[in-house]
């Protein structure tokens, strides 16, 4: 299997991203980017084949949002996940999953 590096922070920084990062609120529960996407076929497989401890990182972010969320509650801002410290885990896998579905799609089409 391939080694993944995954990419930290914003390809470009602007103050612009930095503020609609901010804005979106998931990094006030600790969050990253990628713990938000829509899991659709293609993110549920890429979660599926992360390493068991970046599984586990991203399953202990989300219960510790998902409790913050019910208490209504936020982590202190020291806590924050800040623009360009998130890292971009799932990007590596899900582009690998993305690129093996459309190979399908197009061996399927033609065959």
């Amino acid at each position: 299997m391939a080694s993944y590096i995954a990419r930290k922070g914003p390809m470009v920084f602007s103050n612009l991203g930095k503020w609609a990062y901010n804005m979106s609120g998931f990094n006030q529960y600790g969050l990253h980017r990628d713990d938000c996407l829509d899991e659709n076929a293609d993110v549920k497989e890429a979660i599926r084949r992360l390493p068991r401890k970046l599984y586990d990182e991203r399953n202990y972010r989300v219960m510790r949002a998902l409790h913050l969320s019910m208490t209504k509650t936020i982590l202190p801002k020291e806590q924050w996940t800040k623009y360009e410290d998130d890292v971009k885990y799932l990007e590596p896998y899900l582009n690998e999953v993305i690129k093996e579905r459309e190979e399908r799609e197009d061996w399927n089409k033609n065959h």
